[in-house]
């Protein structure tokens, strides 16, 4: 995970999604920061504007940091404070990541992971001779734990994930991809090769 830059909404976003959302709310008498039972369904408004975040955030998963193509249908978006605790919060746009969708089923609601916007630059690196990732050991305590919580809870060190990762540095030192390839499809790589200097 490396951090990620709030980027603007679409400009028809207030009106097809906050709006609605909001005239929603209104008529079912659901304060904006009530807790949700799990009967109650939100309309997914939000799913007007899947296709503009993904563009927004050049397809790039706020959570492993690699690109994934629209056509594979593994885009989701993920309400990084969960609708169920903050129905309002569920048709803003600043609170949508763009997720594979494995990364944001183990997110769910739970709301012990960094947030990649205003995360600090560095918080994980890699080891490249595994592809497993670590929090940086210049991190604060609370931090580092904070860190160590994120990557169990989204799985980011899975071997399917820490392979990828490996075989992605692989490919760059073997020369059969560019460093301008990896800012692309693989940025956590490329920002560690950078940091590491391994150019």
């Amino acid at each position: 995970m490396i951090p990620v830059t709030l980027q603007a909404e679409p400009a028809d976003f207030d009106i097809e999604v906050r709006q609605k959302g909001l005239v929603w709310l209104a008529a079912e008498g659901i304060s904006s920061h009530a807790v949700l039972s799990k009967s109650v369904k939100l309309p997914n408004y939000w799913s007007h504007s899947n296709k503009q975040l993904w563009d927004a955030y050049s397809g790039v998963c706020a959570y492993l940091a690699i690109f994934f193509e629209w056509g594979t249908g593994a885009s989701s978006t993920d309400h990084f404070v969960a609708k169920s605790r903050y129905p309002e919060d569920a048709y803003e746009w600043s609170n949508y990541r763009l997720s594979c969708l494995g990364a944001n089923r183990n997110k769910n609601k739970f709301d012990d992971v960094l947030d990649p916007m205003g995360l600090p630059p560095n918080t994980f690196v890699i080891n490249f001779a595994s592809g497993k990732i670590y929090p940086n050991p210049s991190l604060t305590a609370t931090l580092k734990s904070a860190a160590h919580k994120t990557i169990r809870r989204l799985k980011l060190d899975s071997p399917e994930n820490n392979s990828m990762r490996a075989r992605h540095f692989s490919d760059y030192i073997n020369g059969d991809v560019s460093l301008n390839h990896l800012s692309r499809y693989s940025p956590f790589v490329h920002a560690e090769i950078l940091r590491q200097g391994l150019l």
